[in-house]
């Protein structure tokens, strides 16, 4: 295993469970640090590939708000509106917990965002501006290494939140 996480097709039948979680982490973490960096590229490359998953049953990704989105090109426009509208944005994991099944990994976490944009005309902050997201990632083993497949992201409600007013 090479020390980026890559596994090749002649190490897989001998990888260390522990070992393929800290890569998992590892991925999941560099997620988060190329949105932090406004990194596009290396948000891209985190994805599987067009060789791994193909557009229509490949990628998908789920952001609190939005529709299903199906396939690389979809994924990439979602990451890049977010990446513009934002004038910075930090992540801070909590709860983060990984679970590998052979080639399939399972990363859940609690993403806590601090981000910012232009406040919208009426001054209140736009629909990219921080808050609390649960989210789940799903990863799969490439001969690059662990890509991840699926991102689903649901906001936490705060108390008040789901309850109507009197």
């Amino acid at each position: 295993m090479a020390g980026d996480g890559r596994v090749s097709g002649s190490d897989r039948a001998a990888t260390d469970p522990e070992l393929d979680r800290e890569a998992v982490l590892a991925a999941n973490q560099a997620l988060y640090e190329a949105l932090e960096n406004g990194d596009l590229e290396a948000v891209e490359a985190i994805w599987l590939g067009a060789a791994d998953a193909d557009d229509k049953h490949g990628v998908v990704c789920v952001h609190p708000g939005w529709p299903v989105l199906r396939g690389r090109a979809q994924v990439t426009r979602s990451y890049m509106l977010i990446m513009m509208n934002t004038e910075y944005i930090q992540f801070f994991l909590t709860d983060v917990e990984a679970e590998v099944q052979g080639d399939v990994a399972l990363v859940t976490c609690t993403e806590n965002i601090l981000s910012g944009g232009e406040a919208e005309e009426e001054g209140e902050l736009g629909p990219l501006v921080g808050g609390k997201v649960v989210s789940t990632n799903l990863f799969r083993r490439t001969a690059d290494g662990w890509r991840l497949w699926s991102h689903h992201g649901s906001p936490v409600l705060t108390s008040g939140d789901d309850e109507e007013e009197d």
